[in-house]
């Protein structure tokens, strides 16, 4: 995977599961494929919102396995990497490395919150497992674990680190990686209601959650953004703002999959210990998101 390719739409692409909660593999198919489609430019999975922790290492290499299969050379396919023990994390990478990923997004220790020492040498161990481009996937507010700029710059030092997925909340961050390492790294968002902001300072792609339901509507506002045209980038935001948010709280997977059920492009089922919502919260989301729908932009959409 070349660093020309880190760039655009990457959704993180959420686990499609059936009744008894174990994988529909044929959704994920479908899904993955209606998502290039939409104009995406590449594939992420087992990241936060495809539930990782609470899937097996089978079901994790099988659902690599399946998207590979599907994708075959048409877009990248990123591996989200992560594992209560780095020798945990390192077997993932090497067989995602197998199977033929095209990069791998490697998370920090999740369980364990070490001091420095000991995440440069977690991190290093899972980069350094394979050839396969890596991104750093930073979101100290849900790991606990903040890599700052200057730290990220020490990993550089390992040349297939190419990217970086920054979900401080802090849009300063990108300004303060390109003020150390210029165009070294390929920045991407990470949080979706941010993604205006961090593309006027210099993220060059976008993790999204939203795409996952909408993304001829990420894709748009992701290009707007990056055209300068700021009136059109500002009215579609304005609508998306609303949705946007529903990534970047606790019950972000419930919510995200419900707008997938309301718009058809996915269910709401999620896997313990997660639950779908209760009745109170549910009602009060699906107000949000019907209003929301009702004034959708007349894009030009794309259908699973």
């Amino acid at each position: 995977m070349r660093q020309q390719d880190w760039q655009g739409v990457f959704p993180a692409v959420t686990t499609p599961f059936n009744p008894d909660f174990s994988v529909d593999y044929a959704a994920l198919r479908r899904h993955v494929s209606w998502l290039l489609d939409s104009g995406c430019k590449g594939i992420i999975i087992l990241g936060s919102l495809s539930e990782s922790p609470t899937l097996m290492l089978a079901e994790k290499i099988e659902m690599l396995r399946q998207c590979k299969e599907q994708i075959g050379r048409r877009a990248p396919l990123v591996a989200g990497v992560s594992g209560v023990a780095t020798a945990e994390a390192v077997q993932l990478a090497r067989s995602a490395a197998e199977i033929g990923c095209d990069g791998l997004m490697v998370l920090p220790h999740f369980l364990y919150r070490g001091d420095w020492r000991e995440t440069e040498a977690h991190l290093s161990a899972v980069i350094s497992a394979t050839s396969l481009a890596c991104m750093l996937y930073n979101n100290p507010v849900a790991y606990d674990t903040d890599v700052t700029p200057s730290q990220i710059a020490v990993l550089t030092k390992h040349p297939n680190f190419v990217a970086v997925k920054e979900s401080s909340g802090d849009v300063r961050r990108v300004a303060a990686i390109r003020e150390i390492l210029g165009d070294r790294l390929a920045i991407f968002v990470g949080l979706d209601d941010l993604i205006v902001e961090s593309v006027s300072a210099g993220a060059v792609g976008w993790v999204a959650g939203l795409a996952n339901a909408l993304p001829v509507e990420s894709v748009r506002l992701f290009d707007l953004a990056r055209s300068g045209n700021s009136l059109k980038t500002w009215q579609l935001y304005q609508w998306f703002l609303p949705l946007l948010r529903l990534d970047v709280v606790p019950k972000f997977v419930q919510l995200i999959k419900l707008v997938q059920a309301e718009t058809g492009t996915g269910s709401s089922v999620v896997r313990p210990p997660r639950l779908e919502l209760d009745r109170s919260e549910r009602e009060e989301v699906l107000q949000l998101i019907r209003n929301a729908l009702a004034q959708r932009p007349a894009l030009q959409a794309a259908h699973p």
